[in-house]
C-alpha cells in the first residue's frame, strides 16, 4: 500500500513541481492539498482537495492524515505588506501544519524556509523564518527537514518584465559562484521538490537543515 503525503501550498512555483513529482512517484498512493482554492489543473485519481482558510488549519484536523508533511507556503512583501498577516502565512501556517502533524503521528515533515533565516536578525523576513524555523523544531517531530534555497529559480506567471530579467540575469552568473560563494545560486523550484522528497524518503538524522547548495547537489545526483 502507498503512502500518503500532505502538500500546504500547491498552487506555489515550488509546491506545483512537488506536486508533479508525487504524481508520477509509484511510492505514494494519494496525495492530499490543503489550500484556499482548487487546482483546477491537476486530474490524477492520487490527488484529494480540502479547500478552506489555511489560517484557521485546525478545521482540518481530521483530515490531515498521512505518512508525509510537505510546506512550501509563503508570501512576499509585494504581496502582504502588512506585516501581521504575513507573519500569520509565513510563520503561523507551517508551525500549525507542524503541530497538527505532531497531534495525528506524522512522522515527517519538509518545509520551504530561506537562506537567511534567523530568529536574531533584524530584517522582518529572515526573523520570521528563523522563528518559524524554531517554533517547528520545537515540535520535536520525528523527522523534520528544513530547506533553505537562495533565490528561487522557475516560470513564475505573476513575475513582471523586470523581476524576469533579474532571475535571468543572475541565472547567468551563478555558476561563476564557487567554494563559498556557491550558497548563493540560484535553485530550481523543481530541484527544490526534488531534494524534499529525497529527504522525506532518507534515513537522515531526526531534523536537518538543507543548505541551498545542498539542495542543488542533492537534485544533481538524485
Amino acid at each position: 500500500m502507498g503512502k500518503t503525503a500532505i502538500i500546504l501550498g500547491a498552487t506555489g512555483l515550488t509546491g506545483s513541481q512537488l506536486l508533479q513529482q508525487l504524481i508520477k512517484d509509484p511510492r505514494y498512493a494519494t496525495i492530499k492539498l490543503f489550500s484556499r482554492s482548487n487546482v483546477t489543473s491537476v486530474t490524477s485519481p492520487k490527488v484529494e482537495q480540502y479547500i478552506g482558510d489555511l489560517l484557521n488549519l485546525e478545521q482540518f484536523r481530521s483530515d490531515f492524515t498521512g505518512d508525509e508533511v510537505y510546506c512550501c507556503i509563503g508570501t512576499t512583501k509585494s504581496k502582504t505588506p502588512n506585516k501581521d498577516l504575513y507573519k500569520k502565512i509565513d510563520f503561523g501556517i507551517p508551525v500549525s501544519a507542524a503541530k497538527l502533524a505532531k497531534e495525528n503521528g506524522i512522522g515527517s515533515y519538509a518545509v520551504v524556509s530561506a537562506m537567511g533565516a534567523n530568529a536574531n536578525s533584524a530584517i522582518f523576513y529572515n526573523k520570521v523564518k528563523g522563528e518559524m524555523e524554531a517554533a517547528v523544531l520545537a515540535q520535536n517531530l520525528d523527522h523534520t527537514f528544513i530547506l533553505r534555497p537562495s533565490l528561487i529559480g522557475g516560470d513564475r506567471k505573476e513575475a513582471r518584465a523586470l523581476e524576469k530579467f533579474g532571475l535571468s540575469l543572475f541565472k547567468l552568473i551563478s555558476p561563476l559562484l564557487i567554494g563559498p560563494l556557491k550558497k548563493y545560486r540560484i535553485v530550481e523550484a523543481e530541484a527544490i521538490a526534488n531534494a524534499m522528497i529525497y529527504m522525506s524518503n532518507s534515513s537522515m538524522a531526526k531534523n536537518v537543515i538543507i543548505r541551498s547548495d545542498e539542495i542543488n547537489a542533492i537534485h544533481k545526483h538524485n
